[in-house]
């Protein structure tokens, strides 16, 4: 028997949800779900694990103030160290409070950049990359799920049964 997608389309996000626990209450395995926003709630009901994303933050955070500190030492203390105020310039941790925010800014803008782009290349969203939606009307207002089997009848009366609004049925067979 060849194994087919089989995409249900829902109008709603209430509807997608309530479809998501009836068909892991029926033991349907669910491939991916396409929304135009992000659902409350839906993460939790497909069984997604917790992200790591702000692990990579921190991480990121941390360069940003370690870059932030020898780049201030560097510069005031060895590169051209200056009598600014009456202040020696020979120890940074003297020195320390004027730099706090540039510690700072640094780690902030690390953080924040370092991790969009995390983002963008884990999600393959990049410049040039390939749309993943099979359905552009997901980026507007409908909901679609998509589930690979090869009990077609079954998986096309639980969409039904569900409320989509539009069952499409794909053969994934290879073209010889």
């Amino acid at each position: 028997m060849s194994t087919k997608t089989i995409y249900g389309l829902y109008g709603d996000d209430d509807e997608l949800l309530n479809a998501v626990k009836t068909f892991n209450k029926e033991g349907i395995a669910i491939k991916e779900v396409y929304t135009p926003f992000p659902v409350h709630g839906l993460d939790k009901v497909l069984g997604l694990k917790k992200t790591r994303i702000s692990d990579a933050a921190f991480f990121y955070g941390l360069y940003g103030t370690t870059l932030a500190t020898t780049m201030t030492w560097f510069m005031m203390n060895h590169d051209w160290p200056q009598d600014i105020g009456g202040k020696p310039s020979f120890t940074w941790l003297e020195n320390m409070p004027a730099f706090v925010p540039i510690m700072f800014e640094l780690t902030v803008f690390c953080a924040a950049h370092l991790m969009s782009l995390t983002f963008l290349v884990r999600n393959k969203l990049y410049p040039g990359a390939k749309a993943q939606n099979p359905d552009p009307r997901t980026t507007d207002d409908k909901f679609l799920m998509e589930i690979e089997s090869s009990d077609v009848d079954k998986v096309k009366e639980a969409f039904i049964n569900t409320g989509a609004v539009e069952v499409t049925v794909r053969d994934l067979s290879p073209v010889q």
